[in-house]
């Protein structure tokens, strides 16, 4: 009789270890794209905020075409999913265009309180576009988060910037980016993803440029404006990384540490510290996603033994 050993299935610990990976590469994105809303909203100051979107790309498509172009990667542009593609370019398009006009009047820790409505709307749309259950618990905790915005931007009440109104635009966009990010991540390479995103980019805001351009007021503006692409490029490409090993519903939660990176920036940089109600309604929502990644975590999806 041949002798049997026990031990854990193959396909449940890779799958467990492609979520912790993903999990810290989505964390360290989040630290680079604290940094670049820090110093868009820095450089919003000299120049307009159109300027700063098209520096962010223009920048990052640079630095992405010193490693990735067609020359050294063959096919590099060949999608399987063009439509996909230019949709999802567009809406991390205009997620940043919201983001960067809502920064020239807004504190960083209350444009990054209202983007926290991003992981409740992906967990929102997790079941109708990737075919993953939402219990009423889920809904529940999604209705709660939102409350938690309301408390945040106050409507009515004349205490929040209207500019609070693109920021959740912006946050909207985001979740779509968001579950077409994890889509794509089925059928095309990184590399394709990110090419995509910084050429269509430019091309988006290009036409626009010269109505809107104002010319940086010194070098350090200059060297301001190229880091954005640095931090857009290198944290979206952590992104890419992150999608590509752990569900979009299991790393959405953990945009939430970026707010501890917002605070000290605000403070330090600009002397920002946002009143208590944003704090309570930040609370609220991060309370909420948190418990979205408890029901994850609670109940974890079978892994599929099928041939």
């Amino acid at each position: 009789m041949a002798d049997t050993v026990t031990t854990t299935p193959p396909t449940i610990a890779a799958q467990r270890q492609n979520r912790m990976i993903g999990i810290a590469l989505m964390c360290a994105a989040l630290f680079c794209f604290s940094c670049l809303d820090a110093t868009a909203k820095w450089v919003n100051r000299s120049v307009d905020p159109m300027v700063t979107v098209w520096a962010r790309y223009i920048s990052a498509a640079l630095l992405t075409f010193l490693v990735i172009n067609p020359r050294t990667q063959p096919g590099a542009l060949r999608t399987r999913r063009l439509p996909l593609q230019l949709l999802r370019s567009f809406l991390l398009f205009a997620s940043t265009l919201c983001n960067f006009f809502a920064l020239k009047y807004l504190q960083l820790v209350e444009t990054q309180s209202i983007i926290f409505a991003t992981p409740l709307l992906v967990a929102l749309l997790a079941g109708p576009v990737l075919g993953e259950r939402i219990g009423w618990q889920r809904v529940a905790a999604i209705g709660v988060g939102f409350i938690g915005i309301l408390v945040i931007t106050r409507p009515g009440l004349g205490t929040m910037h209207p500019a609070a109104l693109l920021s959740l635009t912006g946050s909207v966009a985001y979740a779509f980016y968001n579950i077409v990010t994890r889509i794509l991540a089925s059928s095309d390479s990184i590399a394709t993803t990110t090419l995509y995103s910084s050429v269509a980019g430019i091309v988006f805001v290009t036409p626009v440029l010269p109505w809107v351009w104002s010319t940086p007021s010194s070098p350090l503006v200059w060297f301001l404006l190229a880091t954005t692409g640095f931090y857009g490029a290198f944290g979206h490409w952590l992104l890419v990384l992150a999608h590509a090993r752990a569900p979009a519903a299991i790393l959405a939660p953990f945009i939430y540490s970026q707010i501890v990176w917002m605070l000290v920036l605000g403070y330090v940089l600009f002397g920002d510290w946002p009143d208590s109600w944003t704090f309570v309604g930040a609370g609220i929502v991060i309370a909420s996603g948190l418990y979205l990644l408890y029901r994850e975590r609670v109940k974890p999806r079978k892994p599929d033994h099928s041939p």
